[in-house]
C-alpha cells in the first residue's frame, strides 16, 4: 500500500513533527510505501502561477519540478494523511497552496459532468486529517462551526474522489502535559494503523 503523508508546520521540534514522525513510523512497519513530506522543509511553494489558474480540461505540465514530482505520487497512493495545526480556522498556507498546485484537472478530477460535478480521479479512497488546537473543541463548534471539517471532508476530499475521510483534533496543545501528549501520539499511531485496514 502506498500512503501520501504531507506536514504542514514551520517549526521543527514542533508536536505536528511529532505526529508526522510517529505516522510515518507507524506507516512504515506496517510495511506501507510511504512518500512522507515535510512540506515547510522542502520548500514546497505554495503560489499558483498565472498559467496554472487558466480553468482547463487538464492542468498544464508543473514548471517546478517539486510540484511535479507531488503530482505524481499523489496520483499513485492509496490514502492520504494530513498533518498541521488549526490557524485562523485554515490550513497553513503551504498546505493550502499544495492543494491548488498538486491537486489540479487531470490529475485529481476531471471537469464537464452533465450535472457540473467534478469527477474525482484519484485512487486513494480514504484520509486522515490530524490537527492540533488551542482552541476548545465546544467554541469551535458554536463559535466557528469547526472550518477545517468543512474544508477537508466537504470541499476537498470528496472532490477528487477520497470517499473515506477520517479527522482527529489534538486540542489544546499549548497547556498540555508530557503524558497527554504522549497519549496523543499513541493515538495518532492508532489511527494511522486503522487506515490501513479500511
Amino acid at each position: 500500500m502506498k500512503v501520501g503523508l504531507y506536514l504542514a508546520h514551520p517549526r521543527a521540534g514542533s508536536f505536528n513533527h511529532a505526529l508526522f514522525e510517529a505516522v510515518r513510523e507507524t506507516l512504515t512497519a506496517e510495511g506501507c510505501e510511504v512518500f512522507a513530506h515535510d512540506l515547510c522543509a522542502q520548500g514546497f511553494p505554495p503560489a499558483l502561477t498565472a498559467q496554472e489558474t487558466e480553468t482547463v480540461d487538464e492542468a498544464p505540465p508543473a514548471s517546478d519540478p517539486l510540484v511535479a514530482l507531488h503530482r505524481a505520487q499523489v496520483a499513485e497512493v492509496d490514502a492520504l494523511v494530513f498533518v498541521h495545526p488549526n490557524w485562523w480556522g485554515m490550513p497553513p498556507a503551504v498546505l493550502a497552496g499544495w492543494v491548488q498546485r498538486v491537486l489540479v484537472p487531470g490529475v485529481a478530477y476531471k471537469l464537464g459532468r452533465a450535472d457540473g460535478e467534478p469527477s474525482g480521479l484519484l485512487r486513494a479512497g480514504r484520509a486522515l486529517v490530524l490537527n492540533t488546537s488551542d482552541t476548545p473543541g465546544e467554541r469551535e463548534e458554536t463559535e466557528f462551526g469547526d472550518p477545517l471539517e468543512r474544508v477537508w471532508a466537504a470541499c476537498v476530499l470528496p472532490y477528487v474522489g477520497v470517499t473515506d475521510v477520517r479527522r482527529t483534533v489534538f486540542r489544546t496543545v499549548s497547556d498540555s502535559s508530557p503524558d497527554q501528549r504522549a497519549a496523543w501520539l499513541a493515538e495518532a499511531r492508532r489511527q494511522a494503523s486503522g487506515l490501513l485496514s479500511g
